[in-house]
């Protein structure tokens, strides 16, 4: 399942109603960790990912595995295919309400990548998007957390449609 919102607060709520114990779950986008918190009243495994310079100090605190990195990144994404080949649960929330053309293309690697029974997505631009579609044709819907129409891509190659857009990559 695939659950859009933009309220933070539902987001969490999303998250918590679907976190069981023993789960494997992926946070792209943790800034310090006040979801993290939510996730973490359960005994999961949690891999919480952020660049912001601000996270390490508060992330360091909790019983996670932390990753100070660029989720855009394949090398973000290989580290944490290291670590593990599969969740149960990603959460996305970066940037809030922007960037939603971002937040798509990172839910799409991550997801194919990781193949969730959950996907949360806090991001105002795919809501409205979402909430603006006055008409949709074909029969086409996942009941997982990553799309049916790559299920069985495996880890996609190095994206390099990111160079056409956000040239603060290279740095």
């Amino acid at each position: 399942m695939i659950k859009l919102s933009y309220d933070v607060n539902d987001y969490r709520r999303q998250i918590s109603e679907a976190v069981n114990d023993g789960d494997c779950i992926i946070e792209l986008g943790c800034h310090t960790g006040n979801t993290s918190k939510v996730i973490l009243q359960n005994d999961v495994k949690l891999i919480a990912l952020d660049n912001s310079p601000e996270a390490s100090k508060e992330m360091d605190k909790l019983d996670l595995t932390f990753i100070n990195a660029d989720v855009r990144l394949h090398d973000t994404l290989s580290e944490v295919f290291k670590i593990t080949q599969k969740c149960d649960i990603l959460a996305i929330d970066l940037g809030g309400g922007y960037h939603p053309d971002t937040v798509f293309k990172v839910f799409y690697i991550w997801s194919s990548t990781f193949k969730p029974k959950h996907t949360f997505i806090r991001n105002r631009g795919l809501v409205e998007f979402y909430n603006s579609i006055s008409e949709a044709n074909g029969d086409y819907k996942s009941n997982d957390g990553f799309l049916d129409s790559y299920k069985d891509s495996g880890i996609p190659p190095q994206i390099k449609e990111f160079d056409l857009w956000t040239p603060m990559l290279k740095k």
